[in-house]
């Protein structure tokens, strides 16, 4: 299932400060008026190109809000750092980016040396803490942003606005730099985890709705505790930054294996697999095997999840893998299953022998009597090619008996405790 952890946040955030900024060709005169006035410039710039995204598949009206929201957050996280005359501006026409502008007299020497550069390090940790709710509901995570600091000191030869704008880009270059020595530090941090095999897994279980017995657990991946990396979402993102998304997925798949050692008798592990497994030595069919039997699991006690999303216009890829570990004993679920035609289309390509629906079908379907006809449907679809049910993200009583009326044979979720190692010396 999509590991909840994955999502970061709960998904009723509030709307950040809604006054609109202005932007920099309209605020201009009056930040060369005070930069004139004060003597002294200080800019922080919030990159915020990887937000592009977002244009693209909702919208500019998305991306606009979303850069309102981010200026609101940054001038929220300075607070009463920012003077009378300090402005939040958004920046050029067609750049994705905040700007801060903080005017100071020339010889606040402490401004340029301890002032600036802390006040970079309080927007980073605000966004660090707060920035999932810049772009929500398009992204449920904190989005990458640059930030980049510059200073300038008024030179009356030289035109206020031509220093501006040259304050701007060097911010802006301050920001790539810090971006790419980021970049190369997330690298080695990741490469270091990978081959150290930091990783741990954790057991959700899955449990039959009218005995409210355990079916069976997902595994699922966590990072280092107490690091960014913990969490699923960002440790998979940035291994598909840095290419590494191969080499992390397989240590993954081992640490999946390796946890559930303690696998209870009667139970089934289900572990998620991408097309790639396939290229894994380890996740051939005599390695595997071998694996499986020094954890005394047999093939059939194990289930491959398949990601619906992943596998939407790749479906001989995934019945190749499909066939390949069925042969091998194994059986198959089909993961994130919506609603839509895609979806239908999903299961009857890849015949799973279970159907695992989304959360967004689960949640509140006690009192959701058209997602409960949706729901009949695909068991309906489901019972005629063999396949059964699982429910995903069950948080109340309510729906789990509601599953279990509805013919649902399982179902996961928090209701049942959060994710935990099968045994505590793991």
């Amino acid at each position: 299932m999509r590991d909840p952890e994955e999502l970061g946040t709960v998904d009723t955030v509030p709307v950040l400060d809604p006054r609109t900024p202005l932007a920099l060709g309209e605020a201009l005169p009056r930040i060369a008026e005070a930069f004139t006035r004060e003597g002294a410039l200080g800019v922080i710039a919030l990159d915020a190109s990887r937000l592009a995204g977002i244009e693209r598949t909702y919208g500019g009206g998305a991306l606009e809000r979303a850069l309102h929201n981010l200026a609101a957050l940054a001038a929220e996280l300075l607070g009463e750092c920012l003077g009378v005359s300090d402005q939040v501006v958004l920046g050029e026409t067609g750049r994705a980016e905040v700007l801060v502008l903080l005017f100071r007299e020339a010889d606040e020497v402490e401004f340029y040396v301890r002032e600036l550069p802390e006040l970079r390090r309080k927007v980073l940790g605000g966004l660090a803490r707060r920035g999932h709710r810049v772009a929500y509901p398009h992204l449920k995570h904190a989005p990458e942003v640059a930030v980049g600091t510059s200073a300038a000191l008024r030179n009356p030869t030289i035109r206020g606005e031509t220093q501006i704008r040259d304050a701007i880009e060097r911010a802006r270059d301050d920001a790539e730099l810090e971006s790419r020595i980021e970049h190369r530090a997330r690298r080695r941090r990741l490469m270091e985890l990978v081959g150290r095999g930091e990783i741990r897994s954790v057991y959700e279980p899955i449990v039959e709705c009218k005995s409210r017995t355990v079916f069976g657990y997902e595994a699922l991946a966590r990072g280092p505790q107490g690091s960014p990396l913990h969490s699923p979402a960002v440790l998979f993102a940035m291994a598909d930054e840095q290419d590494l998304l191969f080499q992390l997925d397989c240590l993954c798949r081992r640490t999946g294996l390796a946890g559930a050692r303690d696998l209870p008798r009667g139970t089934k592990l289900f572990l998620n697999v991408r097309p790639t497994a396939i290229h894994d030595p380890g996740f051939r069919a005599e390695a595997l095997i071998a694996t499986l039997g020094n954890l005394e699991i047999q093939p059939s006690d194990v289930v491959f999840e398949i990601s619906e999303q992943e596998s939407i216009g790749s479906f001989e890829i995934f019945r190749e893998v499909r066939d390949y570990y069925k042969k091998l004993g194994f059986q198959i679920a089909l993961d994130d299953t919506g609603s839509g035609y895609q979806s239908l289309e999903s299961v009857m390509e890849l015949s799973p022998e279970f159907i695992k629906v989304d959360k967004s079908l689960v949640q509140g379907i006690d009192a959701d009597p058209a997602r409960q006809e949706l729901l009949r449907a695909l068991r309906s679809v489901a019972e005629r090619i063999g396949a059964r049910i699982i429910g995903e993200g069950l948080d109340t009583l309510e729906e789990l008996e509601t599953l279990g009326r509805l013919g649902i044979p399982f179902g996961q979720g928090w209701l049942f405790g959060k994710p935990q190692p099968l045994s505590a010396g793991f």
